[in-house]
């Protein structure tokens, strides 16, 4: 984001002010300089072959060597280097390697000052094993801390997240990958002070890079994954253009209605999936069917019945998915049995299917459209409290309640040209909008 708003900025300031404070004490550090340059180096060697290989996240085991085994001013200047020099694709690029290498400079001293706090250096000098594990733990959990309040505070700031959600799961996503950093570089370290030297410690960085390709290799798949799927979106509001926008906004009620339930983070962003795809099928149906003006025959209203069909098949393949595919093929079923394909019941209908319909239909009612305005909010939720336990799962709509009640809802106008109806009747579905 190349406009950063002026708190944010002043955030970044200030953790750079911190920054500057935890290296002060330099010049009275005793250290052997050798090994904070080489780590130093090996820290900015790794974070340019990352960024030439495109790799994903910062490769710690380095900078927690460093913790483990240098005074902290001297450990927090080991995460410089790479921090400053990495690529950064996005803008502004200067202010956004000033950040990394504040918040960097940071997390290390704080994870170096607790590990020698608790005689971590001493236990690794001694290879005192198991005690040496208690530190080096107590430091990858100040790491990982100092990290994720400082990336909820810059998220709340930036991108004007509300600050409960901007720290919501942080420390948690980030404690098991950081752990496995930190086991390898207490690794390093111990090998450092071995008899053998930094050359055996040196050894460890290979499979870590072995594990780190591996896991790079799965997040490209993932995002080329999410590429095809942004493809068949645009696709198919190319294709339905009363509609643009509806698939994005499906997958944002979905989302919301899955945080209302308490789902954990995978499964909500699966049915963020759900609510985008629902609609995917419609590329096998003819486009003058969905341009129709006039309402539809029975024939050709089984015709775009098969789109939930038609869909499934096109994202089948897409492991990830996982019950965001049954999403895309229920989502027009109903409770009480009269919806398609399969004309499913009550708990029959997949879970991830009864969210998206609410979505869906909620949506359908709340977005201005060429033939008919919007309803309002309110309207529509009582339309959908109305039909809830025919044909809408009540635990879904008072979901969603309960979220725009919180949240509120900001519909957007899907038709190109909003103030010029054209008219066509509508083809009434269950809650009489055409979807």
């Amino acid at each position: 984001m190349e406009a950063v708003p002026a708190r944010a900025r002043a955030y970044v300031a200030c953790v750079a002010v911190a920054a500057l404070l935890c290296l002060l004490p330099l010049p009275a550090v005793r250290t052997p300089w050798w090994e904070v340059a080489l780590l130093a180096a090996l820290s900015a060697g790794c974070e340019q072959a990352a960024a030439r290989r495109r790799f994903a996240g910062t490769f710690y085991p380095v900078l927690l060597a460093g913790a483990f085994l240098l005074p902290p001013p001297a450990a927090a200047l080991v995460a410089l280097p790479g921090a400053l020099l990495s690529p950064v694709e996005q803008r502004p690029r200067g202010l956004r390697r000033v950040w990394r290498a504040a918040q960097l400079t940071v997390g290390v001293w704080a994870a170096a000052r607790a590990h020698g706090a608790m005689g971590g250096r001493d236990a690794v000098l001694a290879s005192d094993f198991p005690y040496a594990l208690v530190p080096a733990v107590v430091a990858v959990l100040v790491f990982c801390l100092v990290l994720s309040l400082l990336d909820g505070g810059i998220l709340a700031l930036a991108e004007r997240i509300p600050v409960r959600r901007a720290w919501r799961g942080l420390f948690l996503r980030s404690l098991a990958p950081v752990a496995v950093h930190g086991l390898a570089g207490l690794m390093m370290a111990v090998l450092w002070r071995s008899p053998y030297g930094p050359v055996a410690a040196l050894l460890v960085l290979l499979p870590m890079c072995v594990s780190w390709w591996v896991f790079a290799q799965y997040h490209r798949e993932r995002a080329a994954h999410q590429a095809t799927i942004r493809a068949l979106v645009q696709a198919v509001d190319i294709k339905d253009e009363y509609t643009r926008g509806h698939s994005e906004r499906v997958g944002q009620a979905s989302m919301m209605i899955a945080r209302e339930l308490g789902m954990d983070d995978d499964r909500i962003e699966v049915l963020r999936f759900a609510g985008i795809l629902h609609d995917v099928g419609k590329l096998g149906v003819p486009t003058r069917l969905l341009r129709k003006d006039g309402p539809l025959t029975p024939q050709e209203r089984r015709i775009i019945e098969l789109h939930p069909e038609y869909g499934h098949e096109m994202v089948r393949g897409i492991s990830f998915l996982g019950e965001a595919r049954a999403a895309v093929l229920h989502h027009h079923e109903r409770l009480d049995g009269s919806g398609y394909p399969y004309g499913l019941t009550g708990g029959q209908i997949p879970e991830s299917a009864r969210v998206v319909a609410v979505a869906d239909a909620f949506d359908a009612m709340t977005s201005t459209r060429s033939y008919r305005r919007a309803r309002p909010v309110r309207a529509a939720l009582e339309e959908l409290e109305r039909c809830a336990g025919s044909q809408f799962d009540p635990r879904m709509v008072t979901a969603l309640v309960h979220a725009l009640s919180r949240h509120g809802w900001h519909p957007a106008v899907t038709a190109d040209e909003p103030g010029v109806p054209r008219p066509r009747p509508a083809v009434p579905g269950p809650t009489g909008a055409r979807r």
